[in-house]
C-alpha cells in the first residue's frame, strides 16, 4: 500500500530538495546529525543511512516502491533509526558508506542503503533493492543485530579499519624527479582505456570526463604527439553531436547509457557542464573548430537560463524525470515535430537524424546529429550560413514547445564546489572567445561567494546561501574554488582574486592537513569527524581535490614565491606516484602536474600601460604550462611584481619561482623563452 502521508516525517525545516522529496515518506527519516544518532544510542537500535540526490532516477524508484509504502516503512521504523543523506550536501558521509559497500560488494551507486551500529560503524550495506528483497534484508540485519551483535561489531571494526587504509597515502622515501620519459609512459596507461573509434574511455556507460582530455590536450601542446590530439578532437566531437548534448536547449546530460553517446540519462548536472565549457573552449583553441564554438555558446545559454539563481550562483542540476518518465522532457516523435516546424521539418529532421539513428523507443526520438555542418550543407545545396539560421530558427521553435512541458525537477543548492567549476569555465570560454559576458558571470558568482561564504580567515561553507546552517567546506570546495579565483585572476588581472586564493591556501594547510602524510584530509580538523578519514585522490566525475590543490600549491607558489608550498606539492606528486602507475586513468589531473614537473613551469608577467591588451592576446592561445599574471602599476602585494616597472614602458618576465630571464618588450620572444 503506497501512502505519502499528510504529517512530515523529522526532515521537516531541511533545505536539500532531496531531503525534502521524503519528508512525507511513511517511513521516520531523520536528518544526519545529533538527534537521530542519540536515538539509536539510547534505543540501541542499528542505523540505516540511505544516501541519494535529487536528480537520481533510482532513487526515486526506490523512493516510489518501498519508502512510500506503508508495510515496508513500518519495519523500517519499528526496527532502526532512518537518517536520509544527501550525498551533494555531506560528501563525506557519501564516502564513508559508499566506500564500506565497495569493500563489501565490489561495487556502488545510489541510492545507497548502508547499515551501521549506533555509532555509526557501518557492517553491510548495498544499493538499490526491489521492494520484497528490501523488506527480506530489513528482517535478516535486524534478526543478526539481535542475535549476532558479536560479529557484527567485529565486521564493523574491520570494515572501518579498511575504509581508513583505502584512501591513506604514506609520504615516499624521497622526491622523484620527473622527466618526459615519465610522462610518455602515463600517456601510454591511459591511452589503454581510451575507445580510439567512439571517444571517450572504452565501454559503456561513458562519462565524458573533461579531465581525461584535458590531459591528451596538455600532452599534445608538451610533445607535439598527433594520437593525443585525435583522441582528445574524436571524444569532442563524438560527445558534442551524440544525444549527450542537448541539441537544442544546450548543456551535457550526466553520462551516456550506451557506447556511441546516443541514449543519455537525462540528468543534467553543474559540475559536468562547468567542466565541459572549459574543455571545448580550450580545445578550440587549439583546433578552431567551429562546433566547440557552437558547444560552449549554448551550454553557457542553458547555464544562464535554466541554472543561474538571482544573485547570479549556480543551481546544482536538473532531474533525469518528469512526470514518471525519464527523459520525457527532451524526446521527440515525428508527427510532433511536423508540426512544430512546418516547411523545414523534413530537413531539420533529417539533421537530427528523427527516425534514423535518432530513434529510441515508444515513437520518440532522441535529437543527435550524425554528420558535420559542412557535409550536411553541401548535400542539401546550403550555405553554411543558411544552414544554421534555419536550424537555429528550428531550435527557437522546438524550444518554445518543448517550454511548455511538465520540467524535470530542479536541484536549487547552490555548492561551492560546483559554482567553482562553472566559475572556471566561464573564465575559460571569456579567454578563449573575448566574450565580457561570460567574464561577469563568472565575476558575479565568485564575488557573491567571496562576500557571503568566505570567513575572512578564509574559511569557507559547503552550500551558499542557504536558511539554515551549512556543513563546512570540503577540500573539494576549498581546492575549486582556488582554482576558479586563480583562473579568474589570470584573465582579469584583478589581484583581489589572486590575493583570496593565497589567503584560502593558507587556511587549507593549517586546517586539513594532517600527521603522517602529504595529502589534505578531506574534511577540516574543526569540522565534524566521522569514524574514518579519507583522502580523496582518484579522479572522478570531478577531478580529485587533493590533485587540483597540488596544482594550486605549485601555481601559487609561482606568483608568491613561496618555496614550502612548492615542495609540498612536489611532495604529494611523488607519493601519489605508484597509484598513477598502476591506475593513470584515474589519475589524469595528477598526469597535468607531471606534465608541470617534467618540464620547467613558468609564470609568464606582464607590466606597464600595454599589460591589458597583450594579456587578451595571450589568454587567446594555449598555454597550459605557465602561470599568467598582468598588471598596469607596481604592486607590493604579489612579490612576482616586486620592482619590475618601468614607468611608461610594457615589458614581459620569464619567471621560474622569482628567477625571471632578462625581460623583453615583445610578446613573440617571450613566448619564445618559455622553452
Amino acid at each position: 500500500m503506497k501512502n505519502r502521508q499528510n504529517k512530515p516525517n523529522h526532515l521537516i525545516g531541511q533545505t536539500s530538495p532531496y531531503l525534502l522529496q521524503h519528508l512525507y515518506n511513511p517511513v521516520d527519516w531523520y536528518p544526519w546529525g545529533d538527534e537521530a544518532l542519540s536515538k539509536a544510542k539510547h534505543e540501541d537500535k542499528p542505523i540505516l543511512v540511505s544516501i541519494g540526490y535529487s536528480a537520481c532516477h533510482w532513487c526515486h524508484v526506490m523512493e516510489k516502491e518501498s519508502f512510500e509504502d506503508k508495510e515496508v516503512a513500518d519495519i523500517m521504523n519499528s526496527k532502526f533509526v532512518c537518517i536520509k543523506v544527501d550525498r551533494e550536501e555531506r560528501p563525506d558521509i557519501d564516502h564513508m558508506y559508499m566506500t564500506a559497500v565497495q569493500l563489501l560488494t565490489r561495487q556502488g551507486g545510489w541510492p545507497l542503503n548502508c547499515f551501521a551500529l549506533p555509532d555509526t560503524m557501518p557492517f553491510w550495506g548495498g544499493t538499490y533493492f526491489q521492494k520484497d528483497q528490501w523488506k527480506d534484508i530489513l528482517q535478516q540485519v535486524s534478526e543478526l543485530y539481535r542475535t549476532r551483535r558479536h560479529d557484527l561489531s567485529t565486521q564493523a571494526e574491520q570494515l572501518t579499519q579498511g575504509i581508513a587504509a583505502a584512501s591513506f597515502i604514506e609520504p615516499s622515501d624521497a622526491a622523484i624527479d620527473f622527466n618526459e620519459k615519465d610522462a610518455s609512459d602515463f600517456y601510454n596507461n591511459v591511452m589503454k582505456h581510451m575507445d580510439i573509434e567512439l571517444g571517450g574511455t572504452l565501454h559503456a556507460p561513458k562519462f565524458p570526463l573533461p579531465v581525461n582530455l584535458e590531459f591528451l590536450l596538455h600532452y599534445h601542446y608538451q610533445n607535439g604527439n598527433k594520437s593525443a590530439l585525435d583522441q582528445a578532437d574524436l571524444s569532442l566531437e563524438k560527445m558534442a553531436m551524440g544525444g549527450i548534448f542537448d541539441q537544442a536547449g544546450g548543456g551535457f546530460a550526466r553520462y551516456s547509457t550506451d557506447e556511441n553517446w546516443k541514449v543519455p540519462h537525462f540528468e543534467k548536472m553543474l559540475y559536468d557542464n562547468g567542466q565541459l565549457v572549459s574543455i571545448y573552449s580550450k580545445a578550440w583553441k587549439v583546433l578552431n573548430k567551429p562546433l566547440y564554438k557552437e558547444v560552449v555558446f549554448n551550454t553557457i545559454e542553458f547555464v544562464a537560463r535554466e541554472l543561474t539563481s538571482p544573485p547570479g550562483t549556480f543551481y546544482a542540476a536538473l532531474d533525469a524525470d518528469s512526470e514518471g518518465e525519464e527523459g520525457k522532457f527532451y524526446v521527440w516523435d515525428e508527427k510532433e515535430l511536423d508540426k512544430i516546424l512546418g516547411d523545414d521539418a523534413s530537413l531539420v529532421k533529417d539533421y537530427y537524424q528523427v527516425g534514423k539513428k535518432g530513434y529510441w523507443e515508444n515513437g520518440t526520438n532522441i535529437l543527435l546529429r550524425d554528420i558535420g555542418d559542412e557535409d550536411f550543407a553541401s548535400m542539401h545545396g546550403l550555405s553554411i550560413e543558411g544552414l544554421r539560421d534555419l536550424i537555429n530558427k528550428a531550435n527557437k521553435k522546438i524550444l518554445e514547445k518543448r517550454n511548455g512541458r511538465v520540467r524535470p525537477g530542479l536541484d536549487n543548492k547552490v555548492i561551492t564546489s560546483w559554482n567553482a567549476l562553472m566559475i572556471s569555465g566561464l573564465a575559460d570560454a571569456y579567454a578563449a572567445f573575448g566574450e565580457n559576458s561570460f567574464l561577469e558571470m563568472a565575476k558575479k558568482a565568485a564575488d557573491f561567494i567571496l562576500n557571503n561564504s568566505v570567513s575572512p580567515k578564509g574559511h569557507i561553507t559547503r552550500l551558499i546561501q542557504v536558511k539554515g546552517p551549512s556543513a563546512d567546506g570540503f577540500l573539494e570546495d576549498y581546492a575549486l574554488f582556488i582554482r576558479a579565483l586563480i583562473r579568474l585572476f589570470e584573465v582579469s588581472a584583478e589581484k583581489r582574486y589572486l590575493m583570496a586564493a593565497n589567503k584560502m591556501t593558507g587556511y587549507v594547510t593549517e586546517y586539513f592537513s594532517s600527521g603522517g602524510t602529504n595529502m589534505f584530509s578531506f574534511s577540516s580538523n574543526e569540522s565534524e569527524k566521522l569514524q574514518a578519514s579519507f583522502y580523496e585522490h582518484a579522479d572522478n566525475v570531478i577531478p580529485s581535490s587533493n590533485g587540483v590543490m597540488a596544482i594550486n600549491l605549485l601555481q601559487l607558489a609561482g606568483y608568491f614565491e613561496n618555496l614550502e608550498w612548492a615542495a609540498r606539492s612536489s611532495a604529494m606528486l611523488s607519493d601519489i606516484s605508484e597509484n598513477m602507475s598502476r591506475q593513470s586513468i584515474n589519475y589524469t589531473n595528477w598526469g597535468r602536474l607531471l606534465l608541470y614537473r617534467s618540464r620547467n613551469f613558468y609564470t609568464l608577467a606582464i607590466t606597464g600601460p600595454q599589460s591589458a591588451g597583450n594579456l587578451k592576446k595571450i589568454n587567446a592561445m594555449y598555454l597550459p604550462d605557465c602561470n599568467i599574471a598582468a598588471a598596469i602599476t607596481d604592486d607590493e602585494d604579489i612579490p612576482l611584481f616586486r620592482e619590475r616597472f618601468k614607468k611608461g614602458e610594457t615589458w614581459f618576465y620569464v619567471c621560474t619561482m622569482g628567477r625571471c630571464k632578462l625581460p623583453v618588450q615583445d610578446l613573440s620572444h617571450a613566448l619564445e623563452l618559455m622553452v
